[in-house]
């Protein structure tokens, strides 16, 4: 009988998918490192886009599923490991770089709040329908912009409009592909461990 009811009381209302592993403080350290390098290991899926000094990567789609799947505090911690452990010196930024003396790095600022904006909506279960998904998504892609494109154009001195030309324009398509995978992996994960959408 308690077999039975562990499964229900894991997939109620505020729960995200990392809290179906039995809690722990060593599941959240675990976590939240594995959260750290799965988006240092995306960020080194890097294409570069001419005239801009951003590059298309995985990190930005890392850093929304991270923060959905682990919730917002250890989506936050998460993001914050990444980007201290970065500015440090860890070479695991896009294109394997670090510092924060680039103009790319008002992104991974972004990434830390829209991890943790996405994860909060997570617990609301914005994680468990396509539709709800795909708003959580969008949300914080636009968080991610809204912090790192004025800082963009804060360190190279371009305009806004400028910066919005090369650092926003030429990630939409991109940022649509990744938003339809989230759509359809968050969902899926959620319906495998018997909670339908």
């Amino acid at each position: 009988m308690s077999t039975a009811a562990a499964p229900a009381r894991s997939l109620r209302a505020g729960t995200v998918l990392a809290d179906l592993i039995p809690a722990s403080r060593a599941r959240d350290i675990a976590l939240v490192a594995g959260g750290a390098a799965l988006t240092g290991l995306a960020a080194q899926i890097s294409v570069p886009v001419p005239g801009s000094p951003v590059p298309v990567s995985g990190q930005t789609f890392a850093a929304l599923l991270v923060g959905t799947a682990l919730g917002a505090r250890r989506g936050f911690l998460a993001l914050a490991l990444y980007a201290v452990a970065g500015m440090a010196g860890v070479p695991w930024f896009a294109q394997a770089s670090s510092g924060y003396a680039m103009p790319s790095f008002g992104y991974i600022l972004g990434m830390l709040l829209a991890s943790t904006v996405v994860g909060a909506l997570a617990r609301r279960g914005a994680d468990r329908s396509v539709l709800r998904t795909a708003g959580a998504m969008v949300l914080g892609s636009a968080i991610i912009y809204a912090v790192g494109v004025p800082y963009l154009a804060l360190a190279t001195g371009m305009t806004l409009g400028q910066a919005v030309a090369a650092g926003l324009v030429p990630f939409l398509i991109g940022d649509a592909l990744k938003a339809a995978l989230a759509m359809g992996a968050l969902p899926t994960a959620w319906k495998l461990v018997g909670r339908k959408g």
